[in-house]
């Protein structure tokens, strides 16, 4: 069949072009349009300022998700959206507080923070705890004394740090903001914090994931000097995210916009230099607000595909996703795979 034929050639010659279009290596975040995440058909909007985050809260093999709200005369809160969904098509109804000592957990607010929520075990006893970031500059940890399937927490714990014996809590100025990470490969999960300044902190664990014990602060170093996010308000990510085998800086800012340092040391010892802005659909994410969006980001895997999608909380009060797409290379070996099977086809 000559027109069957003609459609293998095609496909193969469209490969061609593409592949050797590609670059040797290619990054890997790739983003797709601007969706907004919605609860009951409608887009969700917390008051104050959103901070998204994604976690099995309830273990039923779903990830739901979990957003601080407030800001300025608005208490900071946890909100908990559990998927209704599935786990490669989340879905959202109504929400609940996440509960400290019998109430709704709340923290002070001050400026453009309420919450900034992660869930980690902070304790080791198999039980999801809370970190939050405190908008005046602190962090506090709220220890789960429920259960790991139905979460509820006691009255707080500030993070602390210095040596033993003259320990005090953890302070980056205002508005701190968390990301968790063996920075150093010693296999302690160590805290990075962003700030109002737009300075990253590095809180190295000198203890270990059960028992954290933190000595001192380091910044984050890029082009020889301390890294100074552009328009400030840093709001950190932490992994792989070029595909290179190596950590890399993924951070929000004041202008709603998300940059991306690559590392240029090692995975146990990343170094930075300049940033990339990092586009979706095409176009660098700048989301709306101006100098007041304030993204906050977050990665996940959103729909179970193995791409890298990014949740970014903002000033507008909604939950911004942005799922990854699929690079051209592997479109390409996509397209190749399909050749094969219509070679196959016209052997027949």
């Amino acid at each position: 069949m000559i027109v069957g034929k003609a459609i293998v050639f095609a496909w193969v010659a469209a490969a061609a072009v593409l592949l050797a279009a590609c670059p040797a290596f290619a990054a890997f975040l790739d983003l797709g349009p601007e969706q907004i995440v919605q609860a009951d058909g409608a887009d969700i909007v917390v008051p104050g300022y959103s901070i998204p985050s994604c976690v099995d809260w309830d273990n039923d093999g779903r990830a739901d998700l979990v957003v601080g709200e407030g800001c300025c005369s608005t208490d900071g809160k946890v909100r908990v959206y559990l998927n209704v969904g599935t786990a490669a098509a989340p879905s959202f109804s109504g929400f609940s507080y996440a509960q400290s000592s019998g109430s709704d957990l709340a923290v002070p607010p001050n400026g453009c923070l309420g919450a900034f929520p992660r869930v980690a075990d902070w304790n080791g006893d198999n039980k999801k705890d809370l970190l939050v970031g405190l908008s005046g500059g602190g962090l506090n940890v709220y220890y789960n004394v429920g259960t790991d399937e139905d979460p509820t927490f006691d009255g707080g714990t500030a993070v602390e740090v210095g040596p033993s014996g003259s320990k005090t809590p953890i302070y980056v100025g205002y508005r701190t903001t968390i990301a968790l990470a063996d920075w150093d490969n010693d296999g302690a999960r160590d805290l990075i914090l962003g700030a109002f300044d737009g300075k990253v902190r590095v809180y190295l664990n000198e203890g270990t994931n059960a028992t954290p014990d933190f000595l001192g602060e380091t910044i984050v170093q890029a082009g020889g000097a301390d890294l100074e996010v552009p328009g400030y308000r840093s709001s950190p990510v932490v992994m792989d995210l070029d595909g290179d085998g190596k950590k890399d800086l993924l951070t929000g800012n004041t202008n709603g916009e998300l940059l991306l340092y690559s590392n240029q040391g090692t995975d146990a010892a990343p170094l930075f230099d300049a940033y990339s802005a990092v586009a979706a659909d095409g176009v660098p994410i700048a989301l709306p607000g101006g100098d007041g969006a304030r993204s906050r980001p977050f990665v996940t895997d959103w729909t179970g595909d193995g791409y890298p999608d990014v949740l970014i909380g903002a000033g507008d009060g909604k939950v911004h996703l942005f799922q990854g797409v699929p690079e051209p290379a592997t479109i390409a070996l996509l397209a190749i795979g399909s050749i094969g099977l219509l070679a196959r086809r016209e052997r027949r």
